[in-house]
């Protein structure tokens, strides 16, 4: 567990317990037994987090399910034994994360695998429409899911939007600027004239933003016939989602973008359960 990780989840626990858990503090201090299991079907995801809070507290905890691996109902995913105050203030910050990560995981692998029925070249990639304070977290559930990370935060690479466009001179000279400083620049465009204008300005990616697939296999020829398309990545972003993203991985982009998987999270059914 990394320094920053620890902060973190240290981070989370003291968010709930505040300056002490009134409730568990009534509890005698017997040492008890407990287990985290599943209450749906779902891919599981953040159990070493789960463990590493419940650790950082003093108790003994074993991973009975990996990430990764397809849940079923009332599995056990891992059991923990220690202080029963201690165990109690830690289920909820425990299960919210585990929750929420396997609901991003789960999320993220239902829609590789419609991808990957149709092209497997086509990458799902994962958005900054994360929760403050949660990227990490939410982003490593998107990679166990079989998703990718994309952009963690705003250094990691430059990233045109409209907004960038209108405040700067011309699409044109804000990717030559760019691209004397940074090996790779990603352009989101609304149409397919700009499509092929940001590549050949010297654009590695180029965002279709709520393009149709209809539009985007147009503009896919379209770059074809000016010898651009081997030259640029195309992303797919725009209200995809679980019914309409086998349309666009027929296309042929290279990349399909999905904000949903962390903006709009269902959390995985998870309970903790004392043995008596």
């Amino acid at each position: 567990m990394g320094t920053n990780i620890k902060k973190e989840l240290l981070r989370f626990i003291s968010e709930d317990v505040q300056s002490g858990d009134v409730t568990s503090v009534l509890l005698p201090k017997n040492k008890i037994r407990a287990k985290i299991i599943s209450r749906e079907d779902g891919i599981l995801a953040g159990v070493r987090f789960a463990r590493d809070i419940f650790r950082l507290n003093g108790c003994n905890v074993k991973i009975i399910k990996k990430d990764g691996v397809k849940l079923k109902p009332n599995q056990i995913i891992l059991q923990v034994s220690g202080n029963a105050r201690t165990i109690l203030s830690c289920e909820r910050t425990a299960l919210n994360l585990l929750s929420r990560m396997s609901g991003i995981a789960t999320q993220a692998n239902l829609l590789v695998s419609k991808i990957r029925k149709i092209n497997r070249k086509t990458k799902l990639y994962s958005t900054r429409k994360t929760a403050p304070g949660l990227r990490f977290f939410d982003k490593e559930a998107v990679m166990i899911g079989g998703g990718h990370k994309h952009r963690m935060s705003l250094n990691d690479m430059v990233m045109i939007k409209d907004n960038h466009l209108l405040v700067s001179n011309s699409m044109e000279d804000i990717i030559k600027k760019a691209r004397k400083q940074h090996k790779h620049v990603e352009v989101e465009v609304e149409s397919q004239r700009d499509a092929i204008l940001a590549a050949n300005s010297g654009a590695t990616i180029v965002m279709l933003d709520n393009f149709s697939p209809e539009q985007i296999k147009k503009t896919i020829t379209a770059l074809q016939k000016k010898k651009l398309r081997n030259k640029v990545k195309l992303e797919a972003s725009g209200r995809i989602n679980s019914k309409n993203i086998t349309a666009f991985a027929k296309t042929g982009v290279d990349m399909i973008s999905v904000g949903s998987i962390t903006n709009s999270v269902k959390g995985l059914d998870l309970s903790l359960e004392v043995i008596v």
